[in-house]
Parts: structure tokens; C-alpha cells; sequence
């Protein structure tokens, strides 16, 4: 077994083993992953350029169906997403020391996978969004779809070395795909995955017309909780004018022009501050909601534990 493999196995306990296989499997062919997960859902997403050999179908199918049964509640999804702002995005990936924190629930609400564990956190792999790769006609052209991260030991060395999509990258180039990405009108999720030690594993920068995530979301309402709120939503104040600078920004449909000024619907809202930059006049602030949850900002949450 190699080194970057064996540190995979190693991470998981005897009763947790099974876990290893499927995390084997993801990362090696994630792109491969997607594209099964898009046909049990009846869609025709574009084939991979190189298929796995043969044997691994079956394996992928076993980890989407999982997958796809777990996610109906929060007790059972065994893979989702925290929305979390630029500026809390930036903070998972420039973590120097490890990092193990067990969040509340106000932050995290799921019952499974829920930890923030980063071992070695500045080890970090850049590689291309699964979902663009698959999607007939990406917002992303190829060569540009470089925009998920996964950060720490050991899924950042397996995936960088094992899967031809991901490279290493730097703290530094990761915050700057952050901000691009947020910059282009995109949303920083933070990834959780049970078969990835029930933790913290990646970020994605998402978008509506790709992303799964997202496209599930607004599909069904929130019916299905593949993602939670930042803990923040945005609020409009009396400088608006109604220029529309914002209106097509809103990744999730929360943002429209009323009379002659923008409105936001909180239920709908996710608080990624997307819209918050996006107005020129700064009309546009994120304000904190309990309804929301609370925000993954590392800081916080590592002076919480101290207490």
C-alpha cells in the first residue's frame, strides 16, 4: 500500500473501515462520482474524458445510493454543506496549527458529519469542480473549473496525488480562488462527509446552474437539507435606488426589485453576501439571524472551546 493511501486507511478507526473504501473511491474518481450520482437522478450529464476501470461502477453506485437515502434529514444526510462567507471561507484554509472542534448545532445542525478536524491544514489540493465537468453546457469553459478545495491530511495528499483533477496548491492561491470566485458571484459552501471521517473536508465555490447542491435546494425548497444557512442574511436599507445592479445576483432566487427598490426574502435568503458586494452604493449589509443558525467562523468557535 502506498504511503498517501496507507494514511488514508490509518485515519480510520477498525469500526469505521468501510468508510475508507468509500472515501478511496470518491477522490480517486470524483468526476466519475458525479456523473453516476446526476443518471440516478435521470439527468444526462457529459461522460468523463477517462472512465475507471472496470469493476468500480458498482463501488460508485453503492456510495451515491447511500448517499441519496440518507439525505432526506437532518439525522441521517451523510453529506452536506455549511454556506459560509468570504471572509470565513478565507479562515479554513489559512490555519497554520491542526484544528479539532466538535460545533454546536446551531452551527452545524446535521447529526452526522459535523466535526471541523484539519490535520496539517496547509496541506490544500485545487482541482475542478465536479459539477461543471459533468454539466452539458458549464458557466466555467474547461481549463477554468480549478475552484474546489480540499483542505488537510490526509484527503488533500490522497486526492492531489490519486485523482488527475487536483494538484496541490498553496494557502495563498486558495484565497485567491475564494475571492475570484465570490468576485465572479459564485457561493463558498463548506463540505461535511461522513465517509471522509464525519467531518470538515472541502470548499466549494458553487453556482446555480451547475452546482448540484444548489440546484436541489432551490429545486425542492429546502425540503431536502443538503445545506444550511451562513447564520447571516441581507438586509436592505434606506440608500437603495433601485439601480438593479443586484437583482440577478442572488444564487438563490432571494432577491428581486420591488418598488423601485430591491427586496430580499429571508426565508429564501442564505446569507453569502454575494448581493452585499455586488451593490455599488453599499445598500446591501448581511446582518446576523438566529433563525440562520450560527456562522462557521473559525475564530469564534475555537474561543468557545476554550471556555
Amino acid at each position: 500500500m502506498d504511503p498517501v493511501t496507507k494514511a488514508l486507511y490509518d485515519s480510520y478507526s477498525m469500526e469505521n473501515k468501510s468508510d475508507f473504501f468509500s472515501a478511496y473511491v470518491y477522490m480517486k474518481y470524483i468526476d466519475y462520482f458525479l456523473v453516476q450520482a446526476l443518471k440516478i437522478q435521470g439527468q444526462s450529464p457529459k461522460e468523463p474524458a477517462e472512465l475507471p476501470e472496470d469493476g468500480i461502477d458498482e463501488m460508485v453506485q453503492s456510495v451515491v445510493q447511500r448517499i441519496a437515502e440518507t439525505a432526506g434529514t437532518l439525522d441521517t444526510s451523510y453529506y452536506h454543506g455549511k454556506v459560509v462567507k468570504v471572509e470565513d471561507a478565507v479562515k479554513l484554509v489559512t490555519q497554520k496549527d491542526n484544528v479539532k472542534i466538535c460545533p454546536p448545532e446551531a452551527v452545524i445542525p446535521f447529526k452526522v458529519a459535523r466535526d471541523i478536524i484539519l490535520d496539517n491544514p496547509t496541506s490544500i489540493a485545487l482541482g475542478v469542480c465536479a459539477c461543471r465537468a459533468a454539466s452539458p453546457n458549464p458557466c466555467l469553459p474547461p481549463g477554468k473549473q480549478d475552484v474546489c478545495l480540499f483542505v488537510g491530511d490526509p484527503y488533500a495528499s490522497f486526492i492531489a496525488e490519486k485523482s488527475p483533477l487536483f494538484r496541490k496548491c498553496s494557502q495563498e492561491e486558495a484565497i485567491a480562488v475564494i475571492e475570484a470566485a465570490h468576485k465572479r458571484g459564485d457561493v463558498s459552501f463548506a463540505y461535511f462527509k461522513k465517509d471522509m471521517g464525519n467531518r470538515f473536508f472541502a470548499i466549494c465555490n458553487c453556482c446555480s446552474c451547475c452546482c448540484q447542491g444548489v440546484k436541489a435546494w432551490n429545486t425542492f425548497g429546502g425540503m431536502i437539507p443538503i445545506i444550511a444557512p451562513s447564520g447571516y442574511v441581507a438586509k436592505v436599507n434606506e440608500d437603495c435606488n433601485g439601480c438593479g445592479s443586484c437583482e440577478n445576483s442572488c444564487r438563490f432566487g432571494a432577491l428581486t426589485l420591488g418598488d423601485q427598490v430591491a427586496e430580499i426574502s429571508v426565508a429564501k435568503c442564505m446569507g453569502c453576501g454575494v448581493c452585499e458586494d455586488v451593490c455599488p452604493i453599499g445598500a446591501i449589509r448581511l446582518e446576523r439571524d438566529k433563525s440562520k443558525g450560527d456562522p462557521l467562523d473559525l475564530d469564534e468557535l475555537k474561543k468557545s472551546s476554550k471556555k
